[in-house]
């Protein structure tokens, strides 16, 4: 077997620094969508939007007669998490999740990030119709939106700040597949499970043997996303699954390795498309005055809310700051407590995964009040932080320049 390339310090600097640019880009053009959605859904021609989002598509075989907006959320966000796959698993293997002291506060902290936005959830809104499930709204960071702000707000901060908030949202991105694995399989195909489990296991051999042309890799990741389906597990788990499949490592003779390349082709598509139109089905709620009342009077969007604001910026900062204290992990050299605060703020932005599973564990109007918190929280919280970062951004700039 060929021995892989080293790599090299200047390559880890220049993917992360691309990573940014995309997703501050992927941002800016998710908020449009956003914008677009609520004005579409809100217009006179709002009934429009309605029917092209609830319009079914596609052959009853194998439960693919979905909707316009569940293709976007079944179909295309399969892409996004593909991609958090690959993000994910490089992090884990090269990254910075791959050393054990590096990788704690991160990871401590996406737990906190975790937990404590579910517990209160849970407290606020127990006995309501719903919760069940929807307690897992506030559990996520949005990796796009969180990136995008402090990309734009944060640029005098140490670098070592970026690379906790990226560590921090892949883990926290981990918690969320994992809790729409769990929570939201209610039945299991055995037959298409076994599909599954073999076109990922042809995957994986497919990578260990080295072998390159898409003619195989993309037919097998559209039965992989098909079986998966089918089997009753949301389809975004088959992205994520081939993600982690993929090989990380370059050999001799390879520019980069099939993690970086996939990642390089598909990272616009998925955060200047798939991201954006999913946005565009899930963000068109009908708004008025009636309907924000509800959202602060009524427990279960009053739960969420508070679970991302306030959740968020306890479990993020709480659980680093017992992290460091107990020497269980280092705080990145030239932060200070203040950016981490900042940081745990911006943690708060859920958004696409919010609203996914928001979709997955609500319906009626129980959807459409949480979608509104989940939009309310994440605007609030991007303002905030932004506020937050530009302090902390023009103080490291005076201390630097003293």
């Amino acid at each position: 077997m060929t021995s892989p390339v080293p790599r090299r310090p200047g390559q880890t600097v220049a993917e992360f620094a691309r990573y940014l640019r995309t997703e501050t880009t992927g941002g800016l053009i998710l908020l449009a969508a956003t914008a677009i959605a609520l004005i579409w859904a809100n217009s006179p021609i709002g009934d429009v939007y309605r029917t092209i989002r609830d319009f079914e598509l596609g052959p009853e075989l194998f439960h693919l007669n979905l909707t316009i907006g569940e293709w976007a959320k079944d179909g295309l966000l399969a892409i996004f998490f593909f991609v958090v796959g690959l993000e994910l698993k490089r992090e884990l293997v090269v990254g910075e999740l791959s050393k054990i002291k590096q990788a704690a506060l991160p990871i401590v902290g996406a737990i906190g990030g975790m937990l404590v936005p579910a517990a209160l959830a849970l407290s606020i809104a127990w006995g309501e119709p719903g919760i069940d499930k929807a307690w897992a709204i506030p559990v996520a960071t949005d990796i796009a939106f969180a990136l995008g702000v402090l990309a734009l707000t944060g640029s005098n901060l140490p670098s070592s700040a970026r690379v906790f908030l990226l560590s921090l949202a892949v883990v926290d991105d981990l918690g969320a597949i994992i809790v729409i694995a769990v929570l939201f399989t209610a039945s299991f195909d055995l037959v298409a499970g076994a599909i599954a489990l073999v076109a990922l296991a042809l995957y994986a051999f497919l990578q260990h043997k080295r072998v390159q042309t898409p003619w195989l890799y993309v037919p097998l990741a559209l039965i992989t996303w098909v079986a998966v389906h089918s089997a009753g597990i949301h389809a975004t788990i088959a992205g994520v699954a081939l993600g982690l499949l993929t090989r990380v490592h370059a050999d001799k003779g390879e520019e980069h390795a099939p993690a970086i390349r996939l990642e390089h082709r598909l990272q616009p598509w998925s955060s200047g498309f798939a991201v954006p139109v999913f946005a565009l089905f899930a963000a068109g709620i009908e708004v008025s005055g009636d309907s924000l009342a509800e959202v602060f009077t009524t427990k279960l969007p009053l739960a969420i809310m508070i679970g991302l604001l306030g959740g968020k910026l306890l479990g993020i900062f709480g659980f680093s700051f017992l992290a460091v204290k107990l020497r269980i992990a280092d705080k990145p050299k030239g932060v200070q407590w203040r950016d981490i605060a900042a940081l745990s703020v911006l943690g708060g932005v859920g958004f696409t995964v919010s609203l996914l599973i928001t979709e997955l564990s609500l319906d009626g109007e129980a959807t459409e009040l949480a979608k509104a918190a989940v939009l309310l929280a994440s605007a609030a919280a991007s303002l905030l932080a932004a506020a937050m970062l530009i302090r902390r951004s023009k103080a490291h700039a005076h201390s630097d320049a003293d």
